[in-house]
């Protein structure tokens, strides 16, 4: 693995994503309770960044149609998306956030 730091933990506050640049993709790095996620910063659905939806429940959700994907698997919780979206390893190390864009945690290429 190839991990990469992506923020620091003071950056992403509870329950919102912050759009980073990792390796050669955009990533969403949410924040969920105590847990951080990395998700593919781009809807499957219509292209725009999900980094600007809400996080609730473990989900985000894309602004434009609101659909909704898991942050642990990427897949689309609720139409009208029905692809996933890439999901990527998370380490956290002492107040930082890194991210492996070189590994997927569920198969999905990203785009």
């Amino acid at each position: 693995m190839s991990f990469e730091r992506a923020c620091a933990v003071g950056d992403v506050p509870t329950d919102e994503a912050l759009a980073v640049t990792v390796g050669a993709y955009d990533v969403a790095v949410a924040r969920h309770e105590d847990e951080f996620f990395a998700i593919q910063d781009l809807c499957s659905h219509a292209a725009v960044p999900l980094s600007e939806g809400e996080v609730a429940d473990c989900t985000v959700e894309c602004w434009l149609h609101g659909s909704r994907f898991d942050l642990r698997t990427g897949k689309p919780t609720g139409l009208p998306a029905t692809e996933p979206v890439a999901t990527f390893p998370v380490e956290v190390r002492d107040n930082d956030i890194y991210v492996d864009t070189t590994t997927t945690l569920n198969g999905v290429t990203p785009s």
